[in-house]
């Protein structure tokens, strides 16, 4: 038997495609389609911010109300004038970010020349940081400029806000710089 090339490939390209069609078998009997229930259906369901970027984008966090409160799906919220439902790659990953084994969920000090980091309580960590502000603060504020103008402020801190805050947390926190005399208030929207 001569067989060219060409009828050698289609021969075993159509034995191939009939074992492969003969193993899977053809059943022609009526499938019964089962709809699935939403993971979502019984959660409890909230609006919130992307915390990425400066866009801020809303999204729509379900968390089931079993008492636990974690969360079981985030999506991009249609009804925001911003985003209207769809999410970035990073924003469409934030379950990621709320749902990770590797999430801190206790503050981390680390010494002066230490090279570790030791978790501490949060009283701990808000009192130090209130301490050192107040320090920084005392020791470099400036009430008057050479000039002799009141001027009230300490150019040794400096402030970066979040793109997830909203509006009102960004007044409270622009009120709370100003009040400590800070002069380098910035935001992430900005950099």
């Amino acid at each position: 038997m001569n067989v060219s090339r060409r009828e050698f490939i289609q021969i075993t390209g159509a034995t191939a495609a009939g074992l492969a069609v003969s193993g899977v078998g053809f059943d022609l009997s009526p499938v019964k389609s089962h709809a699935q229930m939403l993971k979502t259906v019984y959660a409890k369901e909230t609006i919130t911010i992307c915390p990425y970027c400066a866009v801020g984008c809303g999204a729509i966090v379900h968390t089931d109300k079993s008492g636990a409160g974690r969360a079981i799906n985030i999506e991009g919220d249609p009804d925001h004038v911003i985003n209207r439902g769809a999410l970035c790659s990073k924003g469409a990953a934030l379950k990621q970010l709320v749902e990770n084994k590797n999430r801190l969920l206790e503050p981390m000090y680390r010494a002066p020349n230490s090279k570790e980091w030791k978790p501490v309580s949060w009283d701990w960590a808000l009192e130090e940081i209130a301490k050192r502000v107040k320090a920084t603060r005392d020791a470099t504020f400036e009430a008057k400029n050479a000039k002799g103008q009141t001027v009230n402020r300490t150019t040794a801190i400096a402030s970066v806000g979040s793109a997830a805050l909203d509006n009102e947390e960004c007044w409270i926190l622009q009120a709370m710089m100003r009040a400590l005399g800070l002069v380098y208030i910035e935001h992430q929207a900005r950099i």
